[in-house]
């Protein structure tokens, strides 16, 4: 009995230990980054920082930073910890004039969508787009910054580097939302939004990307801010767990879509490797399940706001307006200020990214 033990703990060493050294041999030349307020660094406040938005204000930073960082959070996000983990610099806004790409950027900025200005136009909801900066315009900073990164010699580098290409579709689903379009209105236009997320992804193999990390969409009818604004008295409206299932639907369906995308992708560039990173599932296990991930608060209570009650969730003071305030321990926190997460959740979601658990194929590999 005792020899067995012995023999299992030796096989449970050198399992470790080979799982370090695979993270340890895996390594990237750089992290380029593209999507929303998500994973967005600082490229809405390389101006300085606008006084209007809630998030240039304190107390979003206040856990890793200390301060303000233009990040929709308490502290760092996922591309911050896979930026730790390979051994990078934090990513700096690709709106920097002085920053240094040769390891990463970010091309991600708060707002930004993956359909153009034109199409929302179309749809009579340009007032609903705050911010233009869609997928063709990230790729086009991209590609400005690229030549100063890798100049004629490109292919090579950016095959050595890895690329985390969204979340997209979040604010144009917002935007019909918000808009007064219903769910079922917005999924119509859910094959055009995956297609150029799709294109997108194709124009950066195009350009030498080999690694490409491709997240879905977040189970917004699980979301403080849609709670509070679509919240009905209808049990039925409402899964097990206390989301919204319509809005949950128009994730499920986008993000469905887009996994077909993908699985064709991977198909035709075989030399490629495309990674689906699920969103959803993550945020959905912690709501299911928050003590599991060391959430000691309701994966519904908002630790930044204001209103009380299940969601403390008050649109009109937010989070960074007057009347909002901050938990004592926002690790104990799924949600930060109802609409993104906080740093601990985002810890947790990047740990299932490397490992596998909510990405296929896992971004660690032998």
């Amino acid at each position: 009995m005792g020899s067995h033990s012995s023999a299992s703990a030796s096989a449970a060493a050198v399992m470790v230990l080979c799982a370090a050294v695979m993270a340890a041999a895996q390594k990237y030349s750089a992290l380029y980054n593209f999507g929303d307020s998500i994973t967005d660094t600082g490229n809405l406040c390389t101006n300085g920082k606008p006084s209007q938005i809630t998030f240039t204000q304190p107390p979003y930073g206040q856990t890793y930073f200390g301060s303000p960082t233009c990040r929709c959070s308490d502290g760092r996000v996922v591309v911050d910890f896979l930026a730790s983990k390979f051994g990078l610099p934090f990513l700096p806004p690709s709106k920097s004039t002085s920053a240094d790409f040769k390891k990463g950027a970010n091309m991600a900025i708060t707002g930004a969508t993956a359909m153009d200005a034109n199409f929302f136009r179309s749809l009579g909801l340009s007032d609903k787009i705050w911010n233009n900066g869609p997928i063709s315009f990230q790729i086009q900073w991209f590609q400005q910054i690229s030549s100063s990164v890798c100049g004629q010699n490109c292919k090579s580098y950016l095959a050595s580097s890895l690329f985390v290409f969204g979340e997209f579709g979040g604010n144009d689903y917002n935007a019909m939302l918000f808009g007064g379009y219903s769910t079922g209105q917005a999924s119509t236009y859910t094959p055009q939004i995956v297609d150029t997320i799709s294109k997108g992804v194709e124009k950066l193999i195009a350009m030498g990307a080999v690694d490409v990390v491709v997240p879905g969409v977040l189970p917004i009818g699980c979301f403080p801010i849609y709670l509070s604004i679509y919240g009905t008295s209808n049990s039925a409206d409402y899964d097990s767990l206390g989301c919204l299932k319509e809005f949950n639907y128009l994730s499920t369906n986008h993000n469905s879509q887009l996994r077909s995308k993908i699985a064709a992708l991977q198909t035709k560039y075989s030399s490629a490797r495309i990674m689906y990173a699920d969103f959803y599932s993550g945020v959905y296990d912690m709501v299911r399940n928050p003590a599991a991930y060391g959430f000691s608060a309701s994966a519904f209570e908002t630790c930044c706001g204001s209103g009380g009650g299940k969601y403390n969730y008050n649109n009109n003071a937010r989070c960074g307006m007057q009347g909002a305030a901050a938990c004592s321990s926002p690790a104990a926190h799924l949600s930060w200020d109802g609409i993104h997460l906080t740093e601990a959740a985002y810890k947790q979601i990047t740990d299932g990214w490397l490992n596998g658990a909510y990405c296929r194929p896992a971004i660690l590999h032998t």
